[in-house]
């Protein structure tokens, strides 16, 4: 690993630490932009702990973090971090989340880290070097049939009154699939189709700090990381689609059915 791929790392570790160590503390809950929008004081901790470890050890790096840090970048380097993604499964004690961190240079993406704190697990990738779990070596499934796999999605914060809510994708999947799962973490979804628990992911309205580990991991383990028409994934993290191979070819045809 590259200092900076270890010391995400670390910092991810430290992170998740500080989330399971206060996971049945009470919590301290905020609203954003919506009633099912929610931050906790765990997340800005956690933001908190990571950006200043980051600033420690790469002074000249930049940071883009959900929870409203934003330093430019001296380096070339930028990292772009999610503290705690499933803050509303955290916030209902619901143990399924995680840390997410992806590093950019010149805006391409070099490393990924996803660290599930309950677990103990630590999805890994730097660019050209392949994915791992907990330094064991990772790569999506074989699956090559919709009606044998197994797929996971999510839905937007503003699911309540948006036009486009992703109901329409969820059931045509729905009844073609073996199962869908809606788990609550776009980090930990990704991360699964990297190790083969999923076969496929889709899903809108994410942010970038929800996908910026994540496509990299998924990509590294020789999986398909794209926009819902097959294009190059959004780093926006807006309509997002993750499979093996064989599945992703599968899941656009069926996305693009009117």
């Amino acid at each position: 690993m590259s200092d900076r791929a270890e010391v995400a790392a670390s910092i991810a570790r430290a992170a998740g630490k500080l989330q399971r160590d206060r996971f049945n503390d009470p919590r301290e809950i905020e609203t954003k932009s919506t009633a099912i929008d929610l931050v906790t004081d765990v997340d800005k901790a956690s933001e908190a702990l990571i950006a200043a470890a980051i600033i420690e050890a790469f002074p000249d790096d930049g940071i883009l973090g959900e929870e409203d840090t934003d330093r430019p970048s001296q380096s070339g380097y930028r990292w772009i971090v999610d503290p705690l993604d499933g803050t509303t499964n955290y916030a209902h004690g619901f143990p399924h989340y995680a840390v997410s961190i992806g590093i950019e240079h010149d805006g391409e993406r070099e490393i990924g880290i996803v660290y599930d704190p309950m677990k103990d697990e630590l999805f890994s990738a730097s660019a050209g070097d392949g994915a791992e779990l907990n330094d064991k070596t990772i790569r999506v499934s074989t699956t090559t049939e919709l009606t044998r796999s197994l797929l996971a999605t999510g839905f937007a914060y503003n699911v309540h009154e948006a036009e486009i809510d992703n109901l329409d994708y969820f059931v045509r999947f729905i009844k073609r699939a073996r199962a869908v799962r809606r788990a609550g973490s776009a980090a930990l979804d990704l991360a699964y189709v990297a190790c083969g628990r999923f076969d496929g992911f889709w899903e809108l309205g994410l942010h970038t700090w929800d996908v910026a580990a994540g496509y990299l991991i998924v990509q590294e383990a020789g999986g398909i990381a794209s926009d819902l028409n097959g294009g190059p994934a959004p780093k926006s993290g807006e309509r997002v689609l993750a499979a093996n191979p064989q599945i992703h070819a599968l899941m656009l045809k069926v996305l693009a059915e009117n």
